[in-house]
């Protein structure tokens, strides 16, 4: 079941989301098969739960080519609950962002290149997992949303609507509907 996206001004998307204590709750396990759905449907890289209205610590990384970052690598969806930043680079990175929560922007962010991540599966077992570039991205993405931030308080460095973003960027032609 695909979920509705929270948009820019909604005060969820302000707030601090809860740990998880509940592994086998059933609850949990829907709100995260209607989060993967959400997160394909929505052409999405990644998802955090108050992007769908719920405020516990859960969020998907899933870089794969899309639309929307037709240049993204593939990897398989990874469901990550009370993830924890346990290491970021000094090395900051510039690359642009958009969000399902912000639309029609994209913004040139600076994040650390490499992250070192400890987070538990929906089973409730413990995993780290070190990520540079863009899955890095795409977590300290995502890791904000938890914290009750979104990437237009990362200062970008310019900002773009979509239409330009797509122009400018990744020189694809835009079309008017």
């Amino acid at each position: 079941m695909t979920l509705r996206l929270r948009q820019i001004g909604d005060p969820i998307l302000t707030q601090v989301a809860e740990p998880v204590s509940h592994f086998r709750d059933p609850d949990l396990h829907r709100l995260i098969e209607s989060m993967l759905s959400t997160l394909k449907d929505s052409n999405g890289v990644g998802l955090a739960a108050p992007q769908v209205g719920s405020l516990l610590q859960v969020l998907i990384v899933a870089s794969r080519p899309n639309p929307r970052y037709p240049d993204a690598p593939q990897m398989q969806p990874l469901v990550m609950i009370n993830p924890q930043l346990l290491a970021a680079s000094s090395e900051q990175v510039l690359g642009w962002e958009g969000c399902l929560s912000v639309p029609d922007r994209r913004g040139l962010v600076a994040r650390s290149r490499e992250v070192e991540v400890e987070y538990y599966t929906p089973q409730g077992s413990r995993q780290r997992v070190v990520w540079q570039d863009f899955p890095a991205r795409i977590f300290q993405h995502e890791y904000d949303h938890l914290i009750g931030r979104v990437f237009l308080q990362r200062h970008p460095q310019q900002l773009l609507s979509e239409a330009e973003y797509q122009a400018q960027i990744l020189g694809q032609p835009v079309t008017v509907a």
